[in-house]
């Protein structure tokens, strides 16, 4: 091989090795790190945190819930301490959609323990939080799938609706302040200056069941203090988007916290999948442990699988 060709093959096993290193780049005062697959296809890294932060179509997912009818299993397990079932429920049932109205009618259940009261009601919270997202028991009517007018608001509201606003809050917008839970409000505003400086952020590219996606994820640094730790809510939370339609396909939790007078420990997952031009929600799974002063702790594992859509 000529001498010319040597130097040319060294340059190009050398420009290989450094393109492909992970890059950092600074964004609105937070390091993103950047995956070599990302920094191939020049990723816009400031307009992606903003659409992370302002992202509606994962709320706008479960809102289509309202207008579209729906087959659903349902897997809800009470556990104890040591993680055998105290209580559960399964269910097939299917949710009717006619002239504005929604309705839910049970196809199929079976239950063990004291999974309702004697009045047919959930004896436990996680329970009912789950039959407010997924089942209509009495008929409704005037709801629509319209998220721009549809805001999160604790405002008015007490008792059991402030804390189903509050989990929404979590849940469809994670990273924004949530106003009313004593002690953790700010903690998981991932996206502020002074929460982001204890997370690393990371954007790669990778397939989520057939469908190539950006993944972005936010973890605790490594190097935090026993101070800094324990301000940590958000141990994880990853979220896959198409790289086409910047709909988010997937988004897994990982959520804990102690503040004395209640703790969690919660983990989620949560597929999306396409209904026409609806995007909806197809499996969620869930596994948390909840403590609350003057409530019994509940430990519960549900699984929601959801299909036969129709309009």
């Amino acid at each position: 091989m000529f001498p010319g060709c040597w130097r040319v093959l060294i340059l190009l096993v050398i420009s290989g090795k450094l393109y492909a290193q992970d890059s950092l780049v600074k964004v609105q005062n937070r390091i993103v790190t950047l995956k070599e697959v990302v920094v191939r296809n020049n990723l816009n890294v400031s307009a992606f945190i903003e659409r992370i932060k302002n992202d509606t179509t994962f709320y706008k997912a479960f809102r289509n819930l309202k207008v579209l009818g729906y087959t659903s299993l349902n897997d809800i397990r009470m556990l104890d301490k040591q993680s055998k079932v105290t209580a559960s429920l399964y269910s097939r049932t299917r949710q009717h959609v006619f002239n504005g109205c929604r309705h839910t009618q049970v196809l199929e259940e079976q239950t063990r323990g004291d999974i309702y009261d004697k009045h047919h009601e959930f004896n436990y919270y996680t329970a009912g939080m789950y039959a407010g997202l997924f089942f209509a028991a009495d008929t409704i009517c005037g709801e629509t799938n319209i998220v721009k007018d549809a805001g999160f608001s604790t405002q008015g509201k007490s008792g059991l609706a402030k804390h189903k606003e509050q989990l929404k809050m979590l849940f469809f917008n994670p990273g924004k302040k949530i106003p009313g839970i004593p002690f953790i409000g700010n903690k998981i505003a991932l996206f502020d200056d002074e929460v982001a400086a204890r997370y690393d952020f990371t954007i790669d590219m990778d397939a989520f069941k057939g469908e190539m996606c950006y993944v972005f994820s936010c973890k605790p640094r490594a190097d935090l203090t026993d101070n800094e730790k324990d301000k940590i809510v958000v141990n994880d939370m990853t979220t896959w988007f198409n790289v086409n339609t910047w709909e988010i396909v997937a988004r897994n939790y990982d959520l804990s916290y102690n503040a004395g007078v209640y703790d969690f420990n919660v983990r989620m997952e949560v597929e999306l999948a396409k209904f026409g031009d609806y995007l909806v929600p197809k499996l969620l799974r869930y596994n948390g442990n909840w403590d609350v002063v003057m409530k019994k702790r509940e430990r519960c594992i549900f699984t929601a699988t959801l299909f036969d859509f129709e309009k």
